[in-house]
């Protein structure tokens, strides 16, 4: 029985599966990402060498890896939340099976083992968002925002019709493969919509990019909560930064519409949409993706 964990004893390394390990009927190859929830690995399928992703279930602040890659909680007193992490860990699995579509992630399988749960994806080839608008320092042309974003919201006008809600959608979620099309990572958020089940505050928000009414028990959250993500995220891609967090505008606004801080470089619909679409009245947003892609059409 864990009751203590000290981080001497259980060092960093131990959070990640070591390159030759084997999981069900994978090999892993090295480790591609680790967050605060979970890990990421580049894997083979034993049975015919394809490369797959491999997302393992491993909240930093509830658990760690133990001798023989078993994943424990820290205390008795975490391990509750830990079990319940697992099983919202598992759902998102059995969602993201469900959604087909070009430009988002494709789940192939999922499993559990070392007493955690592992999500496999097809590994493609890319750079994030966030990558190109560091490199860019924002500046990214109106030719790429119309290449990138149709493509985009027409995955996340699939997900909404599947009575569900992304609420991550930020640039280090979404990967620019080849010729600049986009694909939408990373469903830990998942939502159903319309729901009588709660929003938890401050579950899974990102400062710049959720929307203020994901940050409150009662947020009137719905595809407009998105539509938000996505103009920011659009804005952080011509302008190289992210906005303000939400409740900062909400006390007191001091973004420079984009009509006005960018009028002499991009086009005024583009602006004029993502304007929309970021606006802190949630009423006042396209209230679908089919609404804001009109926007965009305008172009």
């Amino acid at each position: 029985m864990v009751t203590h964990y000290d981080p001497q004893t259980y060092p960093h390394e131990w959070n990640f599966l070591q390159p030759g390990t084997i999981i069900d009927q994978y090999i892993i190859e090295r480790a591609l990402a680790g967050g605060g929830f979970s890990s990421v690995y580049l894997a083979r399928q034993m049975s015919n060498q394809h490369q797959v992703a491999i997302k393992e279930y491993l909240p930093r602040r509830l658990a760690h890896r133990t001798w023989g890659n078993r994943v424990v909680p820290h205390t008795d007193k975490t391990r509750p939340m830990l079990v319940r992490g697992k099983k919202k860990f598992l759902d998102e699995a059995k969602v993201l099976r469900e959604l087909k579509h070009p430009n988002i992630v494709e789940v192939l399988n999922f499993f559990c083992a070392n007493e955690t749960a592992y999500l496999v994806m097809t590994y493609d080839y890319g750079k994030s968002l966030a990558g190109y608008i560091t490199n860019k320092k924002g500046n990214l042309s109106d030719q790429f925002l119309l290449v990138v974003f149709p493509s985009l919201l027409d995955g996340v006008k699939t997900i909404h019709q599947h009575r569900l809600l992304h609420l991550d959608i930020k640039p280090e979620n979404i990967l620019i493969r080849a010729g600049g099309s986009p694909l939408l990572l990373d469903f830990g958020a998942v939502h159903p919509y319309p729901t009588n089940e709660r929003l938890k505050p401050g579950n899974v928000v990102t400062n710049g990019f959720s929307p203020v009414e994901q940050y409150v028990a009662a947020g009137n959250v719905g595809p407009w909560s998105d539509i938000y993500a996505i103009g920011a995220t659009m804005r952080t891609c011509i302008e190289g930064v992210s906005p303000p967090p939400a409740p900062n505008r909400k006390h007191l606004d001091t973004l420079t519409p984009a009509t006005k801080a960018f009028h002499r470089k991009y086009p005024g619909p583009l602006l004029e949409a993502i304007d929309a679409a970021m606006e802190m009245d949630p009423e006042k947003r396209p209230q679908s993706v089919d609404e804001f892609l009109a926007l965009l059409k305008e172009l």
